[in-house]
């Protein structure tokens, strides 16, 4: 998963990178609280990780920011010094799904997370995933549609895979590089354009079908399941298993 840090200490910046990457997340660090909310403002996270105390801003403007201004519900988890039973409720009243006081211990941390996570997300196993009349076959690769097998190729099927997991969440181009591809600054945004167009064909993610991948400008993309009899055309679509 994509996760953002924000954290003015080196030092408990670097313990929690390491802890994060050695979990298997993509981490991104940033000191400065309007740092993270310029980058915020083009891309997306799976999870914020935010102390209370910095330099420029207080943590809870921050989270007040992303709530209000930018629509963003993006879990977020806060990591202070700060214990107080007000402190405690300001934070979860500016929309923090946790609260953590330092210095976090490693099992502890990893394990909220994981509850937080599994909070938000569409419940699933390593196994497959399922939104009718989409069948993911995780293990395997293999997605049908209403039985169906459709022909992916491994790239396609991560990427479709992802957005469903992500269903209803605006998520930016580099969230998808990362997440489908990894990081490799080689690849350009291109590549996440032109898999969302094949990907969008062969599931035939049309408003008629009761699902709409749309694009918004200089972010990224969004999937959404919508009811058919809202779409200015109603029709009979067939999806190709090809």
């Amino acid at each position: 998963m994509r996760f953002a840090i924000l954290e003015d200490d080196p030092a408990q910046m670097e313990v929690l990178t390491g802890w994060l990457r050695e979990a298997g997340h993509d981490v991104h660090g940033f000191g400065l609280a309007r740092e993270l909310m310029r980058v915020a403002s083009r891309e997306s996270f799976d999870l914020f990780l935010v102390d209370w105390v910095l330099p420029d801003l207080t943590g809870e403007q921050v989270l007040r920011w992303l709530r209000v201004e930018r629509g963003n519900d993006t879990p977020a988890i806060f990591i202070t010094s700060r214990d107080a039973e007000e402190d405690i409720a300001n934070a979860f009243s500016a929309g923090a799904d946790d609260y953590l006081i330092k210095p976090p211990r490693r099992i502890e941390l990893l394990s909220r997370i994981e509850a937080v996570m599994r909070r938000s997300q569409p419940r699933t196993n390593n196994q497959s995933l399922v939104v009718a009349p989409f069948n993911f076959d995780l293990a395997r690769k293999v997605l049908t549609v209403d039985g169906v097998p459709i022909e992916m190729t491994d790239k396609e099927f991560e990427l479709a895979a992802f957005l469903f997991r992500n269903l209803g969440r605006l998520l930016s181009r580099g969230h998808l590089l990362e997440a489908v591809w990894g990081r490799n600054p080689d690849l350009a945004t291109r590549t996440v354009d032109t898999h969302i167009s094949r990907v969008r064909s062969k599931l035939n993610l049309r408003p008629e079908n009761g699902f709409r991948l749309t694009p918004t400008y200089n972010f990224g993309y969004r999937l959404e399941r919508i009811d058919p009899s809202e779409s200015p055309s109603v029709g009979t679509a067939v999806l190709s298993p090809a």
